[in-house]
C-alpha cells in the first residue's frame, strides 16, 4: 500500500511540474502573440488594397504592355512556399500546413511532381524538416527565416519566387501558409503568389475593375510597382504565419494546463482513497492484535 501511495506522490509532482511549464509557455506565447497580432492587424488593410490595386493593374492593361510576373504559361515548373514555425507544442498547426501543402501537390501538381519538377521553399524549421527528410526538393536558403524576421529577409525569400518565374524557373508560385484570425482560430490556405492574378468580370475577384491614369510612363511605374507590392503581399502571409503559430500555441499550452488540472484532480482523489484505504487496514490490524491480546 506505501508504495502505491509513494507511486501517486510521485506522478503528482510530475504533472503539476509540467503544469507549471505549460503556464509558463502560455503567458510567453500569450505576450509574443499581442505585438505579432498589432503587426499583421496593422499591416493586412494596406496589403489587402495594395494586392486589389495590383490585379487591376493587370486586368486593365492586359495586352497592352509586357508583364513578365503576370504572364500565364503552361505549368511544367512549380515552387510551393511553405510557411511553418521553427518549434513544436503549437498543436496541430504545423502538421495542417505540411498536410495541406502536400494535398496542394498531390492533386493539382501531380504530374510535374512525377516529372521532378516541384520545389518547396519552406519557412520554419519544421517545414524543412518534413520535406528534407522526405525526399523532396527543397530550397534550404530561408528555413531560418523567423530567427531575424524582418522585412529586408522576407524580400530576399520573396525574390527567390519573382527571379526564378521571371527567368522562367517556375511557372507557378503557390504559398501555403495560416491566416491569422484570432488566438483559437487560423485558416489554412494555399495563396497563388505568381502569375499575378487577374479581377474576375463575373466580380468574383478581389475587388472591381478601374482605370488608372499613370504618371509617369506606364510601363515604367508597373515595373517598378510590382515587385514592391508583390513583396508586400509576401510579407503580409509571413506575418499571419507569424500570429497564426503563437495563437495556437498559447491556446494548445491552455489546454494542456487545463487538462493537467484534471489529472491531478483525478490523482489526489485516487491518493486519498488509497491513503484512507491503508488507515482502515492499519486500524483494523491494530484492533485486532489487541483483541488477541486480550483473549
Amino acid at each position: 500500500m506505501s508504495g502505491q501511495l509513494k507511486e501517486v506522490r510521485n506522478r503528482i509532482k510530475s504533472i503539476q511540474s509540467t503544469q507549471q511549464i505549460t503556464k509558463a509557455m502560455k503567458m510567453v506565447s500569450a505576450a509574443k502573440l499581442r505585438r505579432a497580432q498589432d503587426a499583421i492587424l496593422q499591416m493586412r488593410p494596406y496589403a489587402e488594397k495594395l494586392q486589389e490595386m495590383l490585379q487591376n493593374i493587370v486586368s486593365n492593361t492586359e495586352g497592352d504592355i509586357d508583364m513578365a510576373l503576370a504572364a500565364n504559361r503552361q505549368v511544367e515548373k512549380v515552387l510551393i512556399v511553405v510557411i511553418t514555425s521553427d518549434r513544436g507544442l503549437c498543436g496541430a498547426y504545423n502538421s495542417n500546413i505540411i498536410k495541406l501543402a502536400k494535398q496542394t501537390i498531390r492533386e493539382k501538381y501531380a504530374a510535374q511532381y512525377a516529372k521532378g519538377h516541384v520545389e518547396v521553399l519552406p519557412i520554419g524549421k519544421k517545414a524543412w524538416e518534413h520535406f528534407t527528410k522526405n525526399g523532396y526538393k527543397v530550397n534550404e536558403r530561408f528555413w531560418n527565416l523567423f530567427g531575424h524576421l524582418s522585412f529586408e529577409q522576407v524580400k530576399a525569400a520573396a525574390a527567390v519566387g519573382l527571379e526564378g518565374f521571371v527567368k522562367g524557373e517556375y511557372d507557378a508560385v503557390e504559398i501555403v501558409y495560416s491566416e491569422f484570425k484570432n488566438a483559437a482560430t487560423q485558416r489554412y490556405k494555399v495563396e497563388q503568389f505568381l502569375p499575378i492574378a487577374k479581377v474576375d468580370n463575373q466580380g468574383e475577384g478581389k475587388g472591381r475593375k478601374a482605370d488608372f491614369i499613370y504618371e509617369p510612363e506606364k510601363d515604367a511605374l508597373i515595373a517598378e510597382l510590382m515587385p514592391k507590392i508583390l513583396n508586400t503581399q509576401f510579407f503580409k502571409a509571413v506575418l499571419d504565419a507569424h500570429a497564426s503559430e503563437h495563437g495556437a500555441r498559447m491556446t494548445a499550452m491552455d489546454k494542456a494546463t487545463d487538462n493537467a488540472g484534471e489529472l491531478l484532480r483525478s490523482l489526489k482523489i485516487e491518493y486519498n482513497r488509497a491513503r484512507q484505504a491503508a488507515i482502515t487496514t492499519e486500524l483494523t490490524e491494530i484492533v485486532s492484535g489487541a483483541a488477541a491480546l486480550v483473549g
